[in-house]
């Protein structure tokens, strides 16, 4: 149907119509369509490698998220103790007396509460805990009692306190107290002299500072060598008490305490001490040797003192383990000096301590003793006194022994 000017022309192309279709064509085609294949793999690739957004592209195979998941960590329960004081203060208060106060806690934590331990400084403040283990919001108390001791003046007693409470493991208690006498006394301290009458004893005066009237309710000293004469319905502010020395009990002793009970509504007691120097004694009053050698005696010198300036004579002498002999006796003022050599007895390798005895007979004046240790090389030294036994005793006061639910003195 085409009509060209040029026939030719015409015919070439009806006469082309029947030909293949040409290769390089067909390879142009081929190369596009690999080219837009890779591109769209491309571009899938990396929708697939974006960060997703979880809360909102993943709808399509969760559907709608209600509510979003917490990026908070999880919170682990942990116990608290609180208390609601950590001092108490007693203010004044007299000697020799029992107090009681109360430290009172809450778990304000979110798990188990426990005490683990108490801790006292010394035995003049006993604690009553009734258990060791709280609940959440659960309340407990601690109950302590506290002895006064006849030292005057302020004084500070603490606690510790030792819990799983880890962000406060360990909390510090304290009590306070001023101590003032309201009851006094002289002599405070007896010093007595074995070879006069009655020891040579004062008189004890003892009165109230408030006005307040009292009675002597007991009398009671170290093996009983000292005894008043009271009458305990008699009140009056001031008293003057004569005791009376038994010296045969007080060579026994020689030292000791003496206590007077009153009926003072704020002093029960007041106590002192006595001291009478023995006869005779020595000087050393023992002997020790660090570095003894059982094949080299060691000299020592001892003396033996009349206390009173008495003349007396000086008998036998005797060696417990045969371990000391006397080379030398000299007279001296008020006594003699000995010379002592000292052979330590042969020892094993499992004991290398020895220990003896030196006794010395005066005439008609009794006996007297002086105990000897060596230490040979190789020995074990002698025990430290460990934190535990420092504990048991209080640096300002004697140890004390309480009834726990009371506070009372045993």
């Amino acid at each position: 149907p085409y009509v060209l000017a040029d026939n030719s022309v015409t015919r070439n192309y009806r006469g082309s119509k029947n030909m293949k279709p040409n290769k390089s064509i067909i390879l142009i085609l081929i190369a596009m369509s690999l080219l837009l294949l890779q591109f769209g793999c491309e571009e899938q690739l990396a929708s697939q490698h974006k960060q997703p957004d979880w809360f909102n592209e993943m709808s399509w195979r969760t559907g709608p998220i209600s509510q979003p998941v917490s990026a908070r960590p999880v919170i682990k329960g942990a116990p608290k103790i609180t208390f609601n004081k950590s001092v108490h203060n007693f203010g004044n208060i007299s000697p020799a007396t029992t107090h009681i106060c109360e430290f009172n806690f809450t778990n304000t934590g979110n798990d188990a509460l426990e005490i683990l331990e108490v801790e006292q400084t010394c035995g003049c403040t006993p604690f009553v805990l009734e258990k060791k283990e709280y609940a959440p919001g659960e309340k407990g108390s601690l109950k302590v009692g506290f002895y006064s001791d006849t030292p005057l003046g302020s004084t500070i007693k603490p606690l510790y306190i030792y819990s799983n409470d880890e962000t406060n493991p360990e909390i510090e208690l304290a009590i306070k107290a001023n101590v003032i006498a309201k009851v006094d006394y002289e002599p405070k301290a007896l010093k007595l002299l074995m070879m006069r009458p009655n020891a040579d004893c004062p008189a004890i005066t003892i009165k109230s500072l408030d006005n307040q009237p009292f009675s002597i309710q007991s009398f009671k000293s170290t093996s009983n060598c000292i005894t008043v004469d009271y009458n305990p319905s008699v009140k009056a502010r001031q008293f003057v008490l004569q005791p009376k020395v038994d010296t045969q009990k007080l060579a026994q002793v020689s030292a000791g305490r003496f206590e007077i009970g009153l009926s003072h509504p704020d002093t029960k007691t007041v106590s002192g001490t006595f001291n009478a120097p023995p006869r005779f004694s020595t000087s050393p009053r023992s002997i020790t040797i660090h570095q003894a050698d059982s094949r080299q005696a060691t000299i020592k010198k001892v003396r033996v003192i009349s206390n009173y300036d008495e003349d007396f004579e000086i008998g036998t002498t005797s060696s417990q383990n045969g371990n000391i002999k006397v080379l030398n006796q000299t007279k001296i003022r008020n006594g003699y000096e000995l010379e002592l050599q000292i052979t330590p007895s042969a020892t094993t390798e499992t004991s290398r301590i020895f220990t003896d005895v030196f006794s010395l007979d005066l005439k008609g004046a009794g006996r007297l003793e002086v105990a000897c240790n060596g230490f040979l090389p190789g020995a074990a030294k002698s025990p430290r006194i460990t934190k535990e036994d420092k504990d048991k005793e209080c640096k300002t006061c004697k140890p004390h022994m309480f009834d726990t639910k009371t506070f009372k003195e045993l």
